[in-house]
């Protein structure tokens, strides 16, 4: 199978060059991986071309970008201005950041992971952050999810779900929209990524905001939004995160933003989402 990466950066200097050498010295190589230099400040892109001056199969490229750095479009569409740019059919199309530090047989495991089962459309693995001196779980969300800075989709399920949408929340309607096709999603627990950079370190106050306005263009509703917030305050120990996350919210709806997904894929998202809280929560 052929397997290309896409990573995004913007400003990594102080990150970027463990994450390269994660993947030259991976135990299986990727077929191509393309760097997109997103407007970069700093040393980034000078860094990862003295590093990759000797691996043809390592690429980067230039995206200018006028947007503030937060979640959402400027990653997208620096992702698909990288994704263009491959002029190969690939079989596997990976999404990556540039403060990760993957193991050395991540790109083998994913591999082995889409080959053993033709019904997975998403797989990775976990993403986890230093503190005190351990490198523990890093808690957004639970450890099923696919993180959006490792993520792996196979070339069908990617076109099934008409790739990525160019917004905040794309890593999580994916997932959705990918289960409502019939794919299956998988997270390999014993992959252990290193995060280089903790999610929200670098976040604007207008990001903070975000959490609730991804929930309301992905049509959670107001109840399964609330639910959503508190979940994810309690687990980042971050009360301020519902104060944000509401008034995030409630802003897109005054002001009317567009939804990101159809009506009737909004009516399988909340469907879906109550099915897995009752299963979890409520069922005796």
């Amino acid at each position: 199978m052929k397997l290309c990466v896409i990573i995004p950066v913007f400003n990594e200097e102080d990150f970027i060059e463990k994450s390269i050498n994660s993947i030259i010295s991976q135990s299986v190589k990727p077929d191509k991986v393309v760097y997109v230099n997103d407007s970069s400040t700093d040393n980034t892109k000078k860094i990862i071309r003295d590093l990759s001056d000797d691996y043809d199969w390592i690429e980067i490229i230039d995206h200018k970008s006028k947007e503030l750095h937060i979640p959402g479009r400027k990653v997208i569409e620096a992702f698909y201005y990288g994704l263009k740019k491959l002029d190969s059919s690939y079989d596997i199309i990976c999404k990556f950041d540039g403060d990760i530090e993957l193991p050395f047989d991540y790109i083998k495991k994913i591999k082995n992971i889409f080959t053993e089962n033709l019904n997975i459309g998403i797989a990775g693995g976990n993403l986890y952050i230093l503190k005190k001196g351990k490198w523990v779980y890093e808690e957004i969300t639970s450890k099923s999810h696919v993180r959006g800075p490792i993520k792996a989709y196979r070339r069908e399920c990617f076109e099934d779900i008409n790739g990525l949408k160019s917004s905040i929340g794309w890593d999580t309607i994916d997932v959705l929209l990918a289960q409502k096709k019939g794919w299956k999603i998988y997270t390999d627990k014993k992959i252990k990524v290193k995060h280089l950079k903790s999610t929200g370190k670098s976040y604007s106050f207008q990001s903070r905001l975000l959490q609730g306005e991804a929930l309301y263009i992905m049509r959670f509703g107001f109840i399964l939004s609330i639910l959503s917030i508190i979940k994810s305050s309690f687990k980042t120990k971050d009360p301020l995160r519902i104060l944000f996350a509401i008034s995030g919210f409630l802003i897109s709806l005054m002001k009317k933003k567009s939804f990101i997904i159809s009506r009737e894929e909004g009516i399988y998202v909340r469907n879906f989402r109550w099915k897995m809280i009752y299963k979890k929560y409520l069922k005796f």
